[in-house]
């Protein structure tokens, strides 16, 4: 059974910030709508550098083992989390695809947004205490995204 070192939970929130930006462009591209086509660049902007912080990161990387009830346990656990609810690409692609109005695009990167923020919160405890504050400015920044989304949803509602 494979096991996950603690530099491969940052490549999975590099590909969670990957497919943030891909969905944020593509979207914007696909609507009409002026203030959701500028936040949805702004907000493909804000995870490229997310994107950039992560690398970083995992340039720095040291060994890290989280208390576990058997090893590989919290790894295994984020792996699962990361797949299922946040980067698979083949649903990525399908929501996407499905999206064509305003409102059903905001909703879902609400979502997402959400999802990524559970993830990180899981992940600061797989780090060393040194990264846990890099990863929390993070959180706070996708905390903005929701609430800038939230604003935009009551606009267009």
């Amino acid at each position: 059974m494979a096991m996950f070192k603690p530099d491969e939970i940052y490549q999975f929130a590099l590909k969670i910030e990957e497919n943030g930006e891909k969905f944020y462009r593509k979207v914007s591209a696909r609507l009409d709508n002026k203030d959701l086509k500028d936040l949805f660049k702004f907000l493909a902007d804000e995870e490229v550098k997310h994107k950039k912080t992560f690398q970083a990161m995992l340039a720095d990387i040291q060994d890290y083992k989280p208390s576990e009830s058997y090893p590989g346990e919290y790894f295994k656990y984020l792996k699962a989390y990361a797949d299922n609810l946040i980067f698979s690409m083949e649903k990525l692609e399908d929501d996407i695809n499905k999206i064509e109005e305003a409102l059903p695009a905001v909703d879902y990167a609400i979502k997402k947004e959400l999802d990524t923020i559970a993830y990180y919160r899981e992940m600061q405890t797989t780090v060393p205490e040194s990264e846990v504050s890099k990863i929390e400015k993070i959180i706070a920044e996708e905390r903005k995204h929701v609430v800038k989304l939230s604003e935009l949803k009551e606009k267009l509602s």
